[in-house]
Protein backbone atom coordinates (compact mmCIF):
# COMPACT_ATOMS: atom_id res chain seq x y z
CA UNK A 1 0.00 0.00 0.00
CA UNK A 2 1.07 3.14 -0.74
CA UNK A 3 2.32 5.80 1.88
CA UNK A 4 -0.51 8.88 2.05
CA UNK A 5 2.22 11.52 2.92
CA UNK A 6 6.01 12.11 3.81
CA UNK A 7 5.81 14.46 6.30
CA UNK A 8 3.11 14.85 8.51
CA UNK A 9 1.03 18.23 8.35
CA UNK A 10 2.62 20.44 5.17
CA UNK A 11 1.62 20.66 1.86
CA UNK A 12 3.55 18.06 -0.28
CA UNK A 13 3.62 18.01 -4.29
CA UNK A 14 4.57 14.42 -5.51
CA UNK A 15 6.48 15.43 -8.94
CA UNK A 16 7.36 12.75 -11.67
CA UNK A 17 8.39 12.90 -15.60
CA UNK A 18 7.75 10.55 -18.34
CA UNK A 19 9.16 9.84 -21.98
CA UNK A 20 12.87 10.15 -20.47
CA UNK A 21 14.36 6.99 -22.64
CA UNK A 22 12.40 8.10 -25.59
CA UNK A 23 13.76 8.41 -29.07
CA UNK A 24 11.24 11.24 -30.11
CA UNK A 25 8.30 13.36 -28.73
CA UNK A 26 8.74 15.56 -25.42
CA UNK A 27 9.27 14.64 -21.74
CA UNK A 28 6.12 15.68 -19.80
CA UNK A 29 6.19 16.45 -16.18
CA UNK A 30 3.49 16.70 -13.49
CA UNK A 31 3.23 17.55 -10.40
CA UNK A 32 0.34 16.00 -7.98
CA UNK A 33 -1.02 17.88 -4.30
CA UNK A 34 -3.23 15.19 -3.18
CA UNK A 35 -5.29 15.32 0.09
CA UNK A 36 -3.81 13.40 3.47
CA UNK A 37 -6.68 10.96 3.26
CA UNK A 38 -6.47 10.28 -0.66
CA UNK A 39 -6.48 6.32 -1.47
CA UNK A 40 -7.47 3.81 -3.77
CA UNK A 41 -6.23 0.55 -4.32
CA UNK A 42 -5.50 0.51 -7.71
CA UNK A 43 -2.93 3.18 -7.66
CA UNK A 44 0.61 2.44 -8.22
CA UNK A 45 3.45 3.58 -10.83
CA UNK A 46 2.40 4.40 -13.63
CA UNK A 47 4.00 1.35 -15.94
CA UNK A 48 2.43 -1.43 -13.45
CA UNK A 49 -1.07 -0.33 -14.48
CA UNK A 50 -2.87 -0.67 -17.29
CA UNK A 51 -3.67 1.62 -19.95
CA UNK A 52 -7.41 1.52 -19.59
CA UNK A 53 -6.97 1.61 -15.17
CA UNK A 54 -4.10 4.19 -15.83
CA UNK A 55 -7.29 6.18 -17.86
CA UNK A 56 -9.95 6.11 -15.09
CA UNK A 57 -7.17 6.82 -12.70
CA UNK A 58 -6.18 10.14 -14.21
CA UNK A 59 -9.97 10.72 -14.22
CA UNK A 60 -10.46 10.34 -10.03
CA UNK A 61 -6.77 11.89 -9.44
CA UNK A 62 -7.60 15.18 -11.54
CA UNK A 63 -10.99 15.11 -9.74
CA UNK A 64 -9.76 14.42 -5.97
CA UNK A 65 -6.47 16.65 -6.08
CA UNK A 66 -5.83 19.71 -3.96
CA UNK A 67 -3.74 21.04 -7.32
CA UNK A 68 -2.11 19.61 -10.39
CA UNK A 69 -0.57 20.63 -13.32
CA UNK A 70 1.35 19.16 -16.00
CA UNK A 71 4.35 20.53 -18.37
CA UNK A 72 6.18 19.31 -21.60
CA UNK A 73 9.82 20.36 -22.99
CA UNK A 74 9.93 19.24 -26.50
CA UNK A 75 12.68 17.14 -27.94
CA UNK A 76 14.40 20.80 -29.54
CA UNK A 77 15.12 21.83 -25.93
CA UNK A 78 15.92 18.31 -25.08
CA UNK A 79 18.87 18.56 -27.84
CA UNK A 80 19.92 21.61 -26.66
CA UNK A 81 20.13 21.48 -22.73
CA UNK A 82 20.15 17.30 -22.67
CA UNK A 83 17.27 15.06 -21.53
CA UNK A 84 18.55 15.46 -17.74
CA UNK A 85 18.43 19.21 -17.56
CA UNK A 86 15.21 18.76 -19.61
CA UNK A 87 13.33 16.43 -16.98
CA UNK A 88 14.24 19.21 -14.33
CA UNK A 89 13.17 22.05 -16.45
CA UNK A 90 9.47 19.75 -17.27
CA UNK A 91 9.50 19.75 -13.75
CA UNK A 92 10.03 23.22 -12.62
CA UNK A 93 7.35 24.12 -14.93
CA UNK A 94 4.75 21.92 -13.72
CA UNK A 95 5.56 22.66 -10.18
CA UNK A 96 5.36 26.53 -10.86
CA UNK A 97 2.02 25.89 -12.57
CA UNK A 98 0.79 25.14 -9.41
CA UNK A 99 -1.80 27.49 -8.19
CA UNK A 100 -0.07 27.44 -4.22
CA UNK A 101 3.88 26.61 -3.94
CA UNK A 102 4.01 23.74 -1.38
CA UNK A 103 5.76 23.35 1.20
CA UNK A 104 7.93 20.24 0.13
CA UNK A 105 8.58 18.44 -3.09
CA UNK A 106 8.83 14.30 -3.17
CA UNK A 107 10.58 13.63 -6.51
CA UNK A 108 10.75 10.37 -8.44
CA UNK A 109 14.52 9.57 -8.59
CA UNK A 110 17.93 9.85 -7.43
CA UNK A 111 18.83 13.46 -8.60
CA UNK A 112 16.38 17.22 -8.98
CA UNK A 113 17.90 20.75 -9.42
CA UNK A 114 16.04 22.54 -6.52
CA UNK A 115 13.29 24.44 -6.85
CA UNK A 116 13.56 27.90 -5.53
CA UNK A 117 13.58 27.81 -2.12
CA UNK A 118 11.47 24.59 -1.64
CA UNK A 119 12.50 21.70 0.02
CA UNK A 120 12.95 18.48 -2.07
CA UNK A 121 13.37 14.92 -1.33
CA UNK A 122 14.52 12.43 -4.11
CA UNK A 123 13.10 9.19 -3.42
CA UNK A 124 14.10 5.91 -5.96
CA UNK A 125 11.20 4.69 -7.50
CA UNK A 126 9.18 6.81 -5.21
CA UNK A 127 6.19 6.67 -7.95
CA UNK A 128 5.76 2.87 -6.19
CA UNK A 129 6.22 4.51 -2.42
CA UNK A 130 3.99 7.52 -1.66
CA UNK A 131 0.54 8.58 -3.45
CA UNK A 132 1.38 11.77 -4.83
CA UNK A 133 4.71 10.87 -7.13
CA UNK A 134 2.21 7.75 -8.06
CA UNK A 135 -0.64 10.29 -8.98
CA UNK A 136 1.98 12.35 -11.08
CA UNK A 137 3.32 9.25 -12.92
CA UNK A 138 0.03 8.69 -14.02
CA UNK A 139 -0.43 12.24 -15.08
CA UNK A 140 2.40 12.27 -17.13
CA UNK A 141 2.27 9.34 -18.56
CA UNK A 142 -1.44 9.47 -20.05
CA UNK A 143 -1.04 13.12 -21.33
CA UNK A 144 2.13 12.01 -22.85
CA UNK A 145 0.65 8.95 -24.54
CA UNK A 146 -2.15 10.90 -25.85
CA UNK A 147 0.09 13.34 -27.48
CA UNK A 148 1.96 10.84 -28.80
CA UNK A 149 -1.12 9.24 -30.21
CA UNK A 150 -1.86 12.19 -32.00
CA UNK A 151 1.14 12.67 -33.33
CA UNK A 152 1.06 9.43 -34.92
CA UNK A 153 -1.15 10.63 -37.16
CA UNK A 154 0.80 12.57 -38.65
CA UNK A 155 3.84 10.08 -38.95
CA UNK A 156 2.14 6.35 -38.90
CA UNK A 157 5.16 4.75 -40.01
CA UNK A 158 7.16 4.75 -36.22
CA UNK A 159 4.15 3.53 -34.79
CA UNK A 160 3.77 5.97 -31.94
CA UNK A 161 0.19 4.84 -31.55
CA UNK A 162 2.41 1.49 -29.80
CA UNK A 163 5.52 2.74 -29.03
CA UNK A 164 4.93 6.28 -27.80
CA UNK A 165 7.96 6.90 -28.92
CA UNK A 166 10.19 4.36 -26.91
CA UNK A 167 13.14 2.69 -28.80
CA UNK A 168 11.17 -0.62 -30.52
CA UNK A 169 12.15 -2.72 -33.10
CA UNK A 170 9.23 -1.30 -35.37
CA UNK A 171 10.63 2.13 -34.47
CA UNK A 172 14.02 1.68 -34.75
CA UNK A 173 12.94 -0.28 -37.97
CA UNK A 174 11.19 3.01 -39.65
CA UNK A 175 13.87 5.07 -38.83
CA UNK A 176 16.20 2.98 -40.85
CA UNK A 177 13.58 3.21 -43.71
CA UNK A 178 12.44 6.49 -43.49
CA UNK A 179 15.12 8.24 -41.71
CA UNK A 180 13.81 11.25 -38.72
CA UNK A 181 10.95 13.00 -38.10
CA UNK A 182 11.09 16.56 -36.64
CA UNK A 183 10.06 14.72 -33.73
CA UNK A 184 13.35 12.82 -32.58
CA UNK A 185 16.11 13.62 -30.32
CA UNK A 186 18.63 13.72 -32.39
CA UNK A 187 21.43 13.82 -29.50
CA UNK A 188 20.06 10.33 -28.55
CA UNK A 189 21.78 7.24 -29.94
CA UNK A 190 18.70 6.35 -32.62
CA UNK A 191 19.38 2.89 -33.64
CA UNK A 192 22.11 0.51 -32.04
CA UNK A 193 24.66 0.44 -34.88
CA UNK A 194 26.30 2.86 -36.68
CA UNK A 195 24.31 3.24 -39.79
CA UNK A 196 23.78 5.92 -42.05
CA UNK A 197 19.86 7.10 -41.29
CA UNK A 198 18.28 8.24 -44.44
CA UNK A 199 17.83 12.19 -44.70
Amino acid sequence: MLQPFHTKGISEAGVDEAGRGCLAGPVVAAAVILPNDFNHPDLDDSKKVSKEKRLELRDIIISEALDYAVAEIDNKIIDDVNILNASFKAMHEAISKLKNVPDHLLIDGNRFKAYKAVKHSCIIKGDGIYTSIAAASILAKTYRDELMEGLHHKYPIYMWNKNVGYPTQAHRDAIRKKGISPYHRKTFRLLPEPAQIPA
